[in-house]
């Protein structure tokens, strides 16, 4: 790979094991220059570990690392293009603001004057200006943020890596520190990794998110694709809210396919990843958002529309969950063949209206999907 690249970072089949444990199996990815790349995924799921191999702090096993057109494979941590926020963010608390964010200047030789400037530059880059003499507990937590950031841009890495940087700020502020790190990032062009399992941040900022599942990517793309267009049931389940009802394939066509429950619904969904057949057992994953609410007088449990268009399926409320923009309903669906050991529970989004600002516990509702909002996977075995 020559300096002439367009990624900033290539992950060439990389493999760690702790053990018999394979926490990152075989991994191939790139970065491109200037991009916010994100990896989501669960507690445990192999990310950290990928970030440390990135970062130098552990090797890998098998594979290879590139940064900025050159192998890291016998380049120290410190010697790395390379600089790191972590989730508790690590300032010094007896350094003044502007001494945190020149240590590493200072570990480097340069002289007292140059780093005066570029620590000026950079804290007012990052919207600190004068900040400089106070110390970090005189802060406001979004402040320590970008102190931490500011600190490891003005070294001018290729790639900053953020492991979980957001995750000890309150909620409000975490929403806020999104946006504030997008544009930063937007504004200093410095490609950045970013590793989460809140799937909102990975959404909100990146330009690639790759989900990591068990030590494996198991999809890479634009939030959009990711959101829209999941390749695998783990992705469709992970990324957003979704309901997920199971089923055996009664039909498949073109374009669509027919699964009906254990409870006697007929759903009807786009067919995902990987072929699907007659007799297969299949999840058919649908979000709230995608469902439409009507009120009705009658309770035929469940009407698919003409050719796979569209299915309406009739339930009663169970709770109203209000929260503002985002406020749902639980539907219990009326099922042609009812479970007690396996009733049928429907999440739907509540549109903002006020069309249904009077619905109330026990009243009889539709919930209608267009056959193209639900994509339907196999299911595991």
């Amino acid at each position: 790979m020559t300096q002439t690249s367009r990624a900033d970072l290539e992950v060439r089949r990389v493999t760690r094991s702790y053990g018999a444990h394979v926490a990152v199996a075989e991994l191939s990815f790139e970065v491109a220059r200037g991009s916010f790349f994100s990896i989501l995924g669960p507690s445990g799921c192999g990310k950290t570990t990928l970030l440390r191999m990135i970062a130098g702090f552990i090797e890998p096993d098998e594979g290879e690392i590139v940064i900025a057109g050159q192998a890291m494979a016998t380049v120290a941590p410190n010697r790395r293009p390379v600089n790191m926020v972590f989730q508790h963010l690590a300032l010094f608390p007896m350094m003044s603001v502007a001494e945190n964010v020149g240590y590493g200047l200072a570990r480097r030789g340069v002289k007292a004057g140059e780093i005066k400037t570029k620590v000026e530059a950079m804290l007012a880059r990052v919207g600190l200006a004068g900040a400089g003499s106070k110390r970090p507990d005189q802060l406001s937590g979004g402040q320590k943020q970008r102190v931490a950031i500011a600190r490891a841009l003005v070294l001018e890495p290729a790639l900053l890596l953020l492991d979980e940087p957001l995750g000890a700020l309150d909620l409000k502020l975490r929403e806020h520190m999104k946006i504030e790190l997008k544009q930063l990032q937007a504004a200093f062009g410095t490609t950045f990794v970013y590793i989460t399992h809140d799937q909102s941040e990975a959404l909100v900022l990146s330009d690639h998110v790759a989900v990591m599942n068990a030590g494996r990517f198991e999809q890479v793309g634009t939030p959009q694709q990711l959101y829209y267009h999941p390749a695998t049931p783990f992705v469709a389940g992970f990324v957003g809210a979704n309901n997920a009802l199971t089923g055996r394939v009664s039909r498949v066509e073109a374009g669509w396919l027919e699964v009906v429950t254990p409870q006697g619904l007929q759903l009807h969904a786009r067919p995902g990843a990987g072929a699907l057949q007659v007799g297969d057992t299949a999840t058919v994953f649908v979000r709230p958002e995608a469902m439409t609410l009507a009120r009705v007088t009658t309770t035929s449990p469940a009407a698919p529309g003409p050719d796979g268009a569209e299915v309406t399926l009739h339930g009663r409320v169970s709770s109203l969950l209000f929260d503002g923009a985002n406020s749902a309903v639980l539907v219990d669906v009326i099922c042609p063949a009812p479970d007690g050991n396996a009733a049928v529970e429907l999440h739907v989004a509540l549109p903002q209206t006020g069309q249904f600002a009077d619905l109330t516990v026990g009243e009889t509702i539709a919930c209608r999907f267009d056959t193209q909002r639900a994509v339907a996977f196999k299911a595991a075995a």
